[in-house]
């Protein structure tokens, strides 16, 4: 086998102490910003000038500093998607504020994305990994009868362990005999410090409900762990309502009664699959945003919008910039600042419930383009702050 589990616990940090629910908003922020490839070149631009007019409004202080690296036009200028000294780099920064990664035609999406992406999670130990799911105005659920508000929850990923190891390998390659092995891993600690977090998002919630998404009734091992571990957990939130579903049967619950839902926890695995199923029942999987968390403050948490590079539009101008500016108020969110956070959120549902043909872009089947979508945010965040009394021109 080409990795032992002993050789893999040896070279792993120790434990993170557990993370705390809140902090206290920090009123200056160091942000890395790396566009990627592709799109995320293009919807960057918005994405920082939306943050940019928020914290103004806010009194936020946003150091931004930019960066080439994890693209495939630095891998091809340099052999590598980042510099050896790419942790030093970026260890001073708060937050990485990421576009995209991946063009297959000039890298292969394994070297890009392991090369950048997957060594950001798990050196960085971004152990969570936090999804909306939420119906926004202007995008029509493919789901029947479904409005804005029907559909608002949260899905905890575990993210640096679990079903996606790389503990494995092969034995008797290209003969009859093949074997191909890969292991799950789950520690308490790395387990038990994405239940904290689901618990406490949970907490903080009106309705105070957490959904596991487990398979104990076919994987014999690691699930029946994670189950002793949600409910072992359960014990310190009397507050919080445990339901535990099946992956199979919570996979088809999510498109029959979306609703039902308000935190949703998962392993590496499940988790990966119910992010995509979750914002695709609202038909926002093109405009959804993801983070990368470090819940302790160790390491930068990073935040990106979830659409990918999308090769075959990028250098047209018609990428949607949502994705990216919705990021941008998860990135504010969790560093606390949540009347910001919230104001950002608002403008981009008006601009959405708006659906302008000669705003919105393509894919929400508009005329307008990148730079039209991402202006009328941003004029709508001016806009309403004036209104509002934020903001005196």
């Amino acid at each position: 086998m080409k990795k032992s589990l002993a050789t893999l616990l040896s070279r792993r940090p120790p434990p993170a102490p557990p993370p705390e629910a809140k902090m206290a908003p920090r009123q200056s922020l160091k942000i890395a910003v790396i566009p990627g490839d592709g799109i995320g070149k293009e919807v960057m631009e918005f994405g920082v000038t939306c943050l940019e007019s928020i914290a103004s409004i806010y009194k936020i202080k946003l150091e931004f500093e930019h960066f080439d690296f994890a693209s495939c036009d630095y891998y091809k200028e340099h052999g590598a998607m980042l510099p050896p000294d790419w942790k030093e780099k970026l260890l001073p920064f708060d937050a990485i504020y990421f576009g995209a990664v991946g063009m297959p035609d000039l890298v292969p999406d394994d070297v890009s994305l392991w090369g950048s992406l997957i060594k950001f999670r798990r050196e960085f130990d971004q152990y969570i990994n936090l999804r909306p799911c939420r119906l926004m105005p202007g995008v029509p659920s493919p789901l029947a009868n479904r409005k804005p508000g029907d559909i608002d929850f949260w899905i905890v990923r575990e993210n640096t362990e679990g079903e996606y190891s790389s503990i494995g390998g092969k034995m008797f390659e290209g003969t009859d005999r093949e074997i191909v092995i890969q292991e799950t891993v789950m520690s308490r600690t790395g387990v038990d410090r994405v239940l904290k977090y689901a618990f406490d998002l949970a907490l903080s919630r009106p309705r105070k409900l957490l959904t596991s998404a487990t398979k104990s009734n076919g994987i014999s091992i690691t699930m029946p762990y994670w189950d002793s571990r949600v409910q072992e957990m359960s014990t310190k939130y009397p507050d919080v309502t445990v339901e535990k579903y099946h992956i199979d049967i919570l996979t088809a619950h999510f498109v029959q009664r979306p609703k039902k839902f308000d935190v949703v926890v998962g392993s590496n695995l499940f988790g990966d699959i119910l992010s995509d199923l979750g914002p695709a029942c609202t038909g926002t999987i093109g405009i959804a945003p993801s983070a990368n968390i470090n819940p302790d403050g160790k390491f930068p948490s990073l935040f990106e919008p979830v659409h990918g590079s999308a090769p075959d539009i990028a250098g047209k101008g018609i990428a949607n910039p949502v994705g990216m500016i919705w990021a941008g108020q998860m990135l504010l969110h969790h560093f606390e600042h949540r009347e910001a956070a919230d104001a950002l959120l608002k403008a981009i549902e008006a601009v959405m419930a708006r659906a302008d043909a000669e705003v919105v872009t393509p894919d929400m089947g508009g005329k307008g383009t990148t730079k039209k979508f991402g202006d009328a945010i941003k004029d709508e965040i001016w806009q309403t702050a004036i209104k509002n009394g934020k903001w005196k021109p």
